[in-house]
C-alpha cells in the first residue's frame, strides 16, 4: 500500500512561475526522469461513473473520494500505467499497477478486462473496482511538468503548464487528437507534495501563503469544459 502525503495545488501566473521556478531550483534537485529541458509530457485519460460521481465529489470537496486514470508519458504510449488516486481526511494516496497494450486498448473503449485468478492482486482489485462502479473514460488531460525533489520530507515540487483537454477519449493512444487550452494564458498549477514535514525553508522561498490555493484538480478543470 502507498503512503499518504499532503498535497497542495496553487493556480499561479507566468511572472510567479518564473520566480518560484528559479527559487525551487536553487533549494531542490532536478527529478532525474526530467528531460534535457527540465520537463516532461504527460496525457491522462480520466474515468467517472454515469452519473459524474467523482466531478461532483471534487466539487462539493468530499473528503474522501477518488479517482481513476490511464497515464503515460512523453507520448510514449507503449508504457501505460493505471492509477488510482484517492483523497482521505486530507491526504492523498495512489496505488498503481502497470497495463498491457490489450489492456490499454480495452480501457479505453470502455471495456474492462476481466479479473482472473492469475491477474497481479492489484490490478485485480482495480479493475474490479471498475468494474463496480461503471467506470467509463470521460476525458483526456494533458500537460508539460517541471518537476523538482528534495530527500528530506520526501517534498516533490512540480510546475504543470499548457493544460489543455480532449473528449475524444477514442484517440487517447494515438494522440492524434484535437484538444482545447483550460486555463488561461500563462496560467500554471504548482503542486507541492511531501510526507510528514515540508521543511520551513522551502515553504517559506516559495512564499506558499501568499498564493491562490485550489481544490480544484485538473480533472475537473478539464471535465467542466466538456459537460
Amino acid at each position: 500500500m502507498s503512503r499518504a502525503r499532503h498535497e497542495y495545488k496553487y493556480l499561479i501566473n507566468a511572472v510567479q512561475e518564473e520566480l518560484l521556478r528559479q527559487r525551487a531550483a536553487c533549494l531542490l534537485a532536478r527529478d532525474p526522469y526530467a528531460g534535457a529541458d527540465g520537463s516532461y509530457f504527460i496525457r491522462s485519460l480520466y474515468f467517472d461513473d454515469p452519473d459524474d460521481g467523482c466531478l461532483l465529489d471534487n466539487e462539493s470537496g468530499t473528503d474522501r473520494r477518488s479517482k481513476f486514470r490511464i497515464r503515460y508519458y512523453n507520448h510514449d504510449s507503449s508504457v501505460l500505467r493505471l492509477e488510482k488516486k484517492s483523497k482521505i481526511r486530507g491526504m492523498t494516496r495512489k496505488v498503481s499497477c502497470p497495463l498491457s497494450q490489450e489492456e490499454g486498448r480495452m480501457l479505453t473503449e470502455g471495456r474492462i478486462p476481466a479479473v482472473t485468478p492469475g491477474l497481479p492482486p492489484q490490478k485485480q482489485q482495480l479493475f474490479l473496482e471498475l468494474q463496480l462502479r461503471g467506470l467509463t473514460p470521460k476525458v483526456i488531460v494533458s500537460y508539460e511538468r517541471i518537476p523538482f525533489v528534495y530527500a528530506a520530507g520526501n517534498v516533490r515540487i512540480t510546475f504543470d503548464r499548457k493544460l489543455s483537454s480532449s473528449g475524444d477519449v477514442s484517440r487517447f493512444l494515438s494522440g492524434d487528437y484535437g484538444f482545447r487550452p483550460v486555463a488561461g494564458p500563462g496560467t500554471s498549477v504548482l503542486e507541492v507534495k511531501w510526507d510528514q514535514l515540508l521543511p520551513p525553508h522551502i515553504q517559506d522561498s516559495l512564499q506558499l501563503d501568499s498564493l491562490q490555493w485550489t481544490s480544484f484538480s485538473k480533472y475537473y478543470m478539464c471535465r467542466i469544459y466538456h459537460l
